[in-house]
C-alpha cells in the first residue's frame, strides 16, 4: 500500500525490515507515544520563539535558522530513516522555534487567530483519524494517486513562487484574499488534511513486522503533514480576516 505522503512509502518498510533483528518490532502504541513527544517538543520551542516575541527581542534569526535546520533534519529523516530517533526531535524542535515566531505575528495582526488555527487543526487530525476508523474514507490507488499527484503539484507551484519571489513577483491570487485566492487556500487545506489518512502508513508498519525506529520514523512523518495543514489553516483565517 504506498503512501501519498513524500516521506512514506512502501519501499520504506522493505528497507527497514532489514534492520529487524535485535530492534524489535513497531507498534501502534510506541508510533502514538512518539507523536506525542514530538509535538511536546515542537509546542516547547514555538513558546520560546513566541516569548522573545512578546519581551521585545528580535526573533527573525530564530526563525530562519528553524527553518532552515528543520528543512535540514527533515532531510536526512526521509534518506535515512535509523537516525530518526534523533532527527525527528531535532526537526520538531525546529520548526517549533519558526511556528512560535510566525504564529506570534500572525497574532500580533489578526488577534485570535492562532487558536482557532490550531483548534481547526486538532479537529481536522481527529477527524480524518475517525475516518480512516471507521473506513468511512478508504484509501484506494486511485484515491492515493490523485492525492499524491495534487500534494506535489502544489509543492511545485510552492517553489515556483519563492523563486519568483527573488524577482519581486508573485503568483496570481495564491496569496490574496478574493475570493479565487480563498479557494486555492481551502483547496490546499483540504489536500493536506487528506495527507493525514497516512494512518494506514503506521498500521501497515504495525502488521508487517517494522523495526522499531519505524515509530520515530512514523510519527515524524504526521509531524510534517501537521506542520503543513497548521500553516494552511493559517494563511486561510488570515485571508478571511482581511476581508473583514
Amino acid at each position: 500500500m504506498e503512501s501519498r505522503n513524500p516521506v512514506f512509502g512502501k519501499k520504506m518498510f522493505d528497507r527497514a525490515r532489514e534492520d529487524l533483528v535485535g530492534s524489535g518490532a513497531m507498534t501502534l502504541g510506541g508510533t502514538v507515544h512518539k507523536t506525542f513527544i514530538l509535538l511536546l517538543l515542537l509546542i516547547g520551542g514555538a513558546a520560546y520563539t513566541w516569548y522573545r516575541f512578546d519581551q521585545g527581542q528580535d526573533i527573525y534569526g530564530i526563525m530562519i535558522a528553524g527553518v532552515v535546520l528543520g528543512l535540514i533534519a527533515a532531510l536526512v529523516t526521509s534518506f535515512v530513516p535509523k537516525v530518526a530517533f534523533i532527527t525527528a526531535p531535532l526537526y520538531a524542535i525546529f520548526e517549533g522555534l519558526a511556528l512560535g515566531g510566525i504564529s506570534a505575528v500572525f497574532d500580533m495582526q489578526y488577534p485570535g487567530i492562532v487558536l482557532n488555527a490550531v483548534l481547526i487543526t486538532v479537529g481536522t487530525l481527529f477527524a480524518m483519524l475517525l475516518l480512516y476508523v471507521t473506513r468511512i474514507v478508504k484509501v484506494t490507488p486511485g484515491f492515493r494517486t490523485g492525492i499524491i499527484m495534487a500534494t506535489f503539484s502544489i509543492m511545485l507551484v510552492y517553489l515556483f513562487d519563492f523563486v519568483l519571489g527573488f524577482f519581486g513577483v508573485n503568483v496570481p491570487f495564491i496569496h490574496e484574499s478574493g475570493l479565487i485566492g480563498i479557494g486555492i487556500s481551502l483547496f490546499v487545506v483540504v489536500i493536506a488534511s487528506l495527507n493525514l489518512l497516512d494512518f494506514d502508513f503506521i498500521e501497515q508498519g504495525t502488521r508487517s513486522g517494522a523495526p522499531k525506529h519505524m515509530e520515530w520514523y512514523g510519527a515524524f512523518g504526521l509531524m510534517v503533514t501537521l506542520v503543513w495543514l497548521y500553516l494552511e489553516v493559517l494563511k486561510l483565517l488570515s485571508k478571511f480576516a482581511k476581508r473583514d
